[in-house]
């Protein structure tokens, strides 16, 4: 059974759906990125993006960084 991450006020949260196989590159960038957030797979490619309110702008040019480079993969 899968149970949702708690998240609370100072946080923004992201959701993105990625292929499963990319689910570890996904986490490795945010990894890299020191800092920016933290990943929680609900289920299969089913991604939660979440970091803090004072990085929303960083969270979302990570986001749409992600998404250019998995779609090019394609």
């Amino acid at each position: 059974m899968s149970v949702p991450p708690l998240l609370g006020p100072g946080l923004v949260v992201r959701r993105v759906s990625v292929r499963c196989e990319d689910v570890v590159f996904v986490r490795g960038v945010l990894e890299a990125s020191e800092g920016l957030g933290i990943l929680f797979a609900e289920q299969g490619g089913e991604l939660v993006l979440a970091a803090p309110e004072a990085l929303d702008n960083a969270l979302d040019e990570l986001v749409d960084d992600l998404l250019k480079e998995l779609c090019n993969k394609a």
